[in-house]
């Protein structure tokens, strides 16, 4: 993998955010749920979709706090826009395992 300066790694804007509504997303070709999460008043309300329904089901994820990339552009996945990507890291069958910080941190925090 190509190395990348302290300033190309600044271009990635990585947010805490509070997930505030999930549901299935049936549509999508790989099984997958739909996320609304509140990154703070400085970036609002975002939505995504992420393929984590191997660990997850959507009422289990209300309230809690995720990583994500918010400063993607909007991605359409089949009907339904995506503002933001979800970090997650894969387990040893390669399903997705949220990325979120251990303790709760206010909403909207910047990684660095």
């Amino acid at each position: 993998m190509a190395e990348i300066t302290f300033d190309d790694f600044l271009k990635v804007d990585v947010r805490v955010g509070t997930v505030l509504r999930a549901e299935p997303y049936p549509e999508a070709r790989r099984p997958a749920i739909k996320l609304w999460i509140d990154f703070g008043a400085e970036i609002g309300e975002k939505k995504t979709s992420a393929q984590i329904t191997a660990h997850y089901r959507p009422e289990a994820l209300v309230g809690r706090q995720v990583m994500a990339v918010v400063n993607f552009p909007p991605r359409q996945i089949g009907k339904f826009m995506s503002e933001v990507l979800v970090l997650g890291m894969p387990d040893e069958h390669g399903e997705v395992v949220l990325v979120g910080p251990d303790q709760s941190v206010p909403t909207g925090g910047r990684l660095h």
